[in-house]
């Protein structure tokens, strides 16, 4: 009886192994700090079980759950779509690493707060509060910057990719600064309600763009997965450039309309 090796299945694992070894230490590290953080969101969302809370609010397990597993999709997408942009190496490894660590800094400081039962957001009532408070502002800022460093290298043209993925990187990097814009005001919004004296009414409302946020912010990895899975098809580069132009016009379609929702219901 002849038995046949399980070639094909070798072949991939060679593959993947390869890919693995070839990958730059930058990039090993953020690819496991996002799983750290993504594992964290998930070990939360155990604990809201656990531990009910009301899901909505300051108070809930919401926010580690989805800045956890948030932070780590998109330093997952940031890490691997960086890799098209014309950048010098240092400077990349640079803005990675600035990133993977702030991005860790904005986790850890909402989950302490989440299990202190103190807001996370906003709350300078403490000694340690307001560190915290001043950490995570600081820390919005520091990814405005590194984020909007990778923007602009996109928007400027300077990627190294077939025309699909050019166009979905473009896309993706512009809805990715909508996201930054949107946090920011978001910011904005609960500071101005709190120097009025109306801290409660702050946590309530600061939060009015939280889904035009999200939608936005994820827009650079699922932009380019679409380019990168199309890559892999049958269709001509133009076919997939079509495509990719669809998927760009649908989710900007979307990202209006939910925008238009979270305006709607202030």
């Amino acid at each position: 009886m002849t038995v046949t090796a399980p070639w094909p299945a070798l072949a991939r694992r060679f593959r993947v192994a390869a890919a693995v070894r070839g990958q730059r230490p930058v990039e090993k590290a953020g690819y496991l700090i996002a799983a750290v953080l993504i594992l964290s969101g998930l070990v939360h969302l155990g604990v809201a079980v656990a531990l009910p809370r009301p899901w909505d609010g300051p108070l809930s397990w919401r926010k580690p759950v989805t800045f956890g597993t948030s932070f780590g999709t998109v330093l997952i997408g940031i890490t691997w779509v960086t890799s098209y942009l014309r950048l010098a190496e240092r400077r990349r490894a640079l803005l990675l690493g600035v990133f993977a660590a702030d991005s860790v800094v904005e986790v850890t400081g909402i989950t302490v707060q989440a299990w202190r039962h103190v807001p996370s957001h906003l709350n300078t009532v403490g000694t340690l509060d307001a560190v915290i408070a001043f950490a995570l502002a600081a820390g919005g800022g520091v990814l405005v910057v590194v984020l909007g460093a990778f923007a602009v290298t996109a928007l400027r043209k300077r990627i190294d990719a077939p025309a699909p993925m050019r166009r979905a990187l473009r896309a993706g990097f512009a809805l990715l600064l909508a996201a930054l814009a949107s946090g920011v005001a978001m910011i904005a919004r609960g500071e101005v309600l709190i120097q009025q004296g109306h801290r409660t009414l702050a946590y309530d409302q600061a939060g009015f763009l939280k889904w035009f946020h999200a939608v936005t912010l994820h827009a650079v990895l699922v932009l380019p997965a679409l380019a990168w899975l199309l890559a892999r098809s049958r269709l001509d580069e133009g076919r997939r450039l079509r495509v990719v132009t669809a998927g760009v016009g649908a989710y900007l379609l979307a990202a209006a309309v939910v925008l238009a929702v979270c305006i709607a219901l202030v």
